[in-house]
């Protein structure tokens, strides 16, 4: 009988591509990653990868055994969903995903509700401008951009964000608008939809500040720097005064989705985070 620890151990090796990602994942010295594939292969009899140096590769019968250890795993969350949804009360810790300046604005400020109705749940708020995995239980619930492709995810449209341009009013009293300057994303955030669209229309004039942050550029705007692309709500809350600059002629909007993994739909603890989702949604005029 293999020791099942070592398989995990083995999976992270296949599920990173190397021995260092593995270990950054557990938390361990990539050594001991090493050390755990060799017990794996020697209780399997089995050769799982291809020393060359320090650079491992799977075997054909490592990616055999790695298409199993991938089902275990996703069979050990669907044991961890089914013991949450099968609790009834509302008590213990929910993880939220979403983007940071949503999750800020349109969450977290309205956090007191939620604790007074349900003194019991903790909710861990994660600001995460990339997807979260629901099936890897790295969050319970997620407000995404874009429609989630993971199987058994029960997904619902929130409608839309519609993005503008704003400034200060200083700003703009002040400046001519053929020496506009404009607020966006740093290199790091060049491929998200936001970026992408802003740069498509500045016809190639530069960004004057850049940051990988919604809220900072909203805030450089406050700062008088420029003119920054931002949601109605954020717009609103820092503000600014929405301009009228030659790449707004067709606003983006960006689709907003709320998810969560279809074992968790019996949760109370998980019903009641969604209520309280639902009823910030519904009393927020920018969506």
């Amino acid at each position: 009988m293999f020791d099942w620890d070592s398989l995990r151990f083995f999976f992270a090796f296949a599920h990173e591509g190397s021995l260092a990602a593995a270990a950054r994942s557990l938390g361990v010295e990539h050594a001991t990653v090493a050390r755990r594939i060799a017990a794996l292969e020697t209780s399997l009899n089995m050769k799982l990868v291809d020393r060359r140096g320090r650079v491992y590769q799977l075997t054909e019968d490592g990616m055999r055994v790695a298409e199993y250890a991938a089902q275990m795993e996703a069979a050990s969350f669907a044991l961890l969903r089914f013991a949450d949804g099968e609790e009834g009360r509302i008590e213990g810790e929910v993880t939220l995903s979403a983007p940071p300046a949503y999750l800020g604005t349109l969450v977290a400020r309205r956090l007191g509700v939620l604790r007074e109705r349900h003194p019991g749940l903790q909710l861990r708020l994660v600001g995460a401008k990339s997807t979260a995995s629901l099936a890897r239980k790295e969050t319970d619930i997620s407000i995404m951009f874009s429609r989630p492709e993971e199987q058994s995810v029960v997904a619902k449209s929130l409608g839309s964000l519609r993005f503008h341009a704003y400034a200060s009013k200083e700003y703009l009293e002040r400046r001519d608008p053929a020496a506009f300057e404009f607020i966006g994303y740093d290199r790091s955030m060049e491929d998200s939809p936001q970026q992408q669209w802003l740069l498509e229309r500045l016809h190639g004039r530069a960004l004057g500040v850049t940051s990988n942050d919604l809220r900072i550029q909203a805030l450089a705007a406050v700062g008088h720097a420029g003119i920054v692309f931002l949601p109605e709500f954020l717009g609103k809350e820092y503000g600014l005064t929405q301009a009228d600059v030659d790449t707004d002629t067709v606003p983006l909007e960006l689709p907003l989705w709320l998810a969560f993994h279809e074992d968790l739909r019996s949760a109370a603890k998980i019903r009641a985070v969604l209520d309280f989702l639902m009823e910030g949604i519904a009393q927020t005029q920018g969506l």
